[in-house]
């Protein structure tokens, strides 16, 4: 392809999150022909309800979340790490774009590429949290971005007082993270779909 859009997700509603600004750190180290657009609406996102999980209920918030992951090349998630699991805001966003009740829609996360990665303050940053992120989008059937593992262990010393990425080892994991994601998003949904069979 061409161009390819990546949708990136926080999984921190921080203003000074270092997850987002690994995000905005992706926008800057992205290949040529590939844009990096950060989602902000995760706050607005209501509790998943499943009664309003239908075309004609949907909040329109949600409804916009789904429509950028299904019109989106490949999905991007940062996320920290809380009670070593994810945040409850990712996960309920992730919620609603898990399912097609009335067999009319698609799901937006169904085979969608995925790259996850993360930042922590700990010395294990947010390990526990992609695990468990991981697992969710085994659930999904997304194709999930395995190498590189990208976990900003003890972030507040990879990134500057104005938020911006310093550390380079981490700056080239990002960018091969980016690299392994675009060649999923390029490869057709066909042999995609294979190369997960046959792993």
């Amino acid at each position: 392809m061409t161009t390819a859009r990546i949708l990136a997700i926080s999984g921190s509603l921080r203003a000074a999150s270092h997850n987002t600004a690994l995000l905005r750190a992706a926008q800057t180290l992205a290949p040529a022909g590939v844009t990096v657009d950060i989602y902000d609406g995760l706050g607005e996102i209501p509790p998943y309800h499943q009664d309003l999980d239908t075309p004609v209920l949907r909040p329109p918030v949600v409804q916009d979340l789904r429509d950028r992951i299904t019109a989106a090349d490949g999905l991007l998630i940062a996320t920290p790490e809380y009670n070593y699991s994810i945040p409850g805001v990712l996960k309920n966003a992730l919620d609603w774009a898990s399912t097609d009740w009335t067999r009319t829609e698609g799901v937006p996360l169904l085979r969608k590429p995925v790259a996850i990665a993360g930042a922590g303050p700990s010395q294990f940053g947010s390990v526990r949290a992609q695990l468990a992120l991981r697992q969710v989008f085994l659930c999904t059937d997304s194709d999930l971005v395995v190498k590189p593992e990208v976990i900003v262990f003890r972030s507040h010393e990879r990134f500057d007082a104005s938020g911006q990425l310093v550390d380079e080892t981490t700056r080239d994991l990002l960018q091969d993270l980016l690299g392994a994601l675009l060649a999923k998003a390029e490869a057709p949904a066909e042999a995609r779909a294979l190369m997960a069979t046959a792993t």
